[in-house]
This record gives C-alpha cells, structure tokens and sequence, in this order.
C-alpha cells in the first residue's frame, strides 16, 4: 500500500511539473461528431480563435495557451470515456458540453479530479442542484427558461397545451418546469417521443387527437425539424413552440422553409442579436477567419466559458482549482462577455436573465420577438 501511495505521488509531482513548466492546457469537451456535430464544431473555431488571440498578447503565466479537444460525440457513455481522457492531460479547466444528460456523465470524474467544468449547453436545474465545487455553466437552467416558456405560451392565451419532450435529461427537466408553472391551461398531452427516429407520424397523430391550442417540444433541433415537417404534411396548423436546443439553422435544413414559417423557440440572444461592441466585434473576427458568423450561440457561451476560467487564471496567477472556484462564485464579474455580463453564484450558475423569444419568418430567419 506505502509503494502505491508513494507511486501516486510521484505522479502528481510529474503532472505539476509538467503543467509548470509547458502551456496552460484548457480542456473542450463537445459533440465533434454525431447529431449535433454542427454545434461542437463551432465551439472548437471558437475556443481555437480565443487562444490565438491570447496567445498572440502573451498568453498565460508567461506561457502559451492550448487547447486540447476530446469528441463526446453528443452521447454520455462517449463523453465519460472522453472526460477520462482529458483527467489524464494536465488541463487547468474543462470547458463544454453541449446536453445535459452528456454533462451529467462527465461531472463526477471532473469533480473528484479536482478539475473545473465550465458547461455551456447544459441547462437542466439538477446539473448545479448536487453541490458539485468545481461546476459552473455559462447558460441559463432550464427553470428560468420554463418560466420564459409558460409566460409566452400564456401571452398566446392556450387553453389546451400538450407537452412532448425526448426523455432526455435536459428535455425532460425543461418540460416538467413548464408544466409546473402553467397556470390555468389544460394540459392535455404530456409525453416523449423516441429521438432519432425518421418516422413521427404515430406520435403527432395522437397529439392532434388531444385538440392542443399549441405544443410546446422541448428535445432537440433535429427531432423539431422532422415534427414540423410531417406536421405540415399532415396539414396540421397548430403552432409549435420549442426550447433553445432548437435553435440552429439545421432546423430549417430539416423542416424546410414553409414548415418552419411561424415555430416560435427560446433561446439566449443569437450571435446576430448580441447588444455589446465586444460581442459584434468578435463575431465579425470569426466571419473573416472561417467565412461565415457563427451559427448557434453555444459556440459562444463556450467562448464565455474560456474567457471566464482564462480570465481568472490571470487575475488569481494561479491553476489551483479550489482558488478559482472560490474567485469564480464569489469575485469574478465581466460586464463585456461574448453574450453579456457574466457573473456566477455559490452554485455554480449564470446569474441573470438571458432568454428570449424567437419566431421563424417565411424565408426561415430567426427574427427577435420584442
């Protein structure tokens, strides 16, 4: 037993050493691969962009800064094996990912590798809810934009909801927020569908049988495409709503233009609607390097998320994790983020109101509802 234990710490002075002496490593776990491949790939030209510009000012503690990229392909089992990974890298921080229930499979190995996890898609209330130190995330949790949901869905003045989710972690948590704060609407239909199917006919044909005033479909962009497509095949014209995990230019590619003509969705301000000089400057950096804007806003709340933990690496002078978490929740305030002011609580959370209402137009633009 004294052999091992003199073994492991002979391989703490190794990695300390290792990270003393070569760059300041930031981990980016995302969905390289895999459904939601578009998003990840936007978070690694981000964080790529980011670390050239600080790199080309200096860097960090007089070293370089470097990203190392793990694919969780967009599913837990993957991303375990990739936290895994990047626990054995020497990395400062861990920046991603995109779902919840991916996040959640990866939180426990961050946490008790002492590593901090900065999430940038995640929205389910129960990722920050189990007191996890080094857990933070530069979205908003899925009860502020339950709040959002139930509040626009009252403005249309519903009388019959129905409520699909996926069964997924974040889909499933969003949807029961929104059916908590509904008030005085029937809620006439509360179930899931199976993500990734071609076919969903069977499960739109028993929502138009409940006579919903409008549904509210809390999964993914992918599965919203293909709903409203076969809804409209089905000549079905009740309005849909959707959650921020629909909000990417693939849904039209999926639905086409006419089915998405009216889908309202929530999300946080998209790239194009961002309101600081910092947050349009940096969007016009990212047109000229990769010859279009960034489509979705996650790769920028990932932004959010290196700019955060560098910015608190350089403040502080230090990669010790329990000396940035305790700056990040209780002394770090940036009023110039890619997305906003940031600022966190003891939990680990954004503070602040980010959603917004967005609604499709007939050419299949995203249009800001004031």
């Amino acid at each position: 037993m004294k052999r091992i234990a003199l073994f492991a710490v002979g391989l703490l002075l190794v990695a300390s050493t290792a990270m003393a002496a070569g760059p300041v490593k930031i981990g980016l776990m995302a969905p390289l691969t895999g459904p939601w491949a578009s998003e990840g790939q936007e978070m690694k030209q981000v964080l790529d962009l980011l670390s050239a510009d600080l790199n080309a000012k200096g860097g960090l503690l007089g070293q370089k800064v470097e990203v190392i990229a793990e694919d969780d392909g967009g599913d837990p089992k993957t991303a375990a094996l990739a936290a895994q990974r990047l626990t054995t890298k020497g990395v400062a921080a861990v920046i991603g990912t995109y779902g919840s229930s991916v996040t959640e499979a990866s939180q426990n190995i961050y946490n008790e590798s002492k590593i901090i996890q900065i999430a940038n898609g995640s929205t389910a209330v129960r990722l920050s809810e189990k007191g996890l130190k080094y857990f933070f995330r530069t979205c908003p949790r899925d009860d502020e934009q339950g709040r959002v949901a139930a509040q626009t869905i009252q403005k249309m003045k519903a009388k019959n909801v129905a409520i699909l989710h996926d069964n997924t972690t974040y889909a499933k948590g969003l949807a029961a927020e929104a059916k908590a704060l509904l008030k005085g609407v029937n809620i006439v239909f509360f179930d899931a569908l199976t993500p990734g199917e071609r076919d969903y006919t069977a499960i739109l044909t028993k929502l138009k049988a409940a006579k919903p005033d409008v549904v509210f479909f809390t999964g993914y962009y992918p599965e919203a495409g293909l709903l409203l497509r076969q809804k409209m095949q089905m000549k079905w014209n009740v309005p849909f709503i959707g959650g921020d995990a629909q909000n990417n230019p693939d849904l039209i590619k999926i639905a086409g233009k006419e089915a998405a003509s009216g889908f309202y969705f929530l999300s946080t301000p998209l790239p194009k609607d961002l309101p600081t000089k910092e947050s349009k400057a940096f969007v016009d950096t990212y047109k000229k390097k990769y010859r279009n804007a960034p489509s979705s806003i996650y790769a920028l709340l990932a932004g959010d998320g290196f700019r955060v933990i560098t910015a608190a690496i350089k403040e502080k002078k230090s990669v010790d994790p329990d000396v940035l978490a305790a700056f990040l929740k209780k002394g770090f305030k940036d009023d110039r983020g890619l997305t906003g002011r940031i600022a966190f609580n003891a939990k680990g959370d954004r503070v602040g109101e980010l959603y917004r209402v967005y609604k499709v137009d007939a050419k299949g633009n995203f249009i800001l509802q004031k």
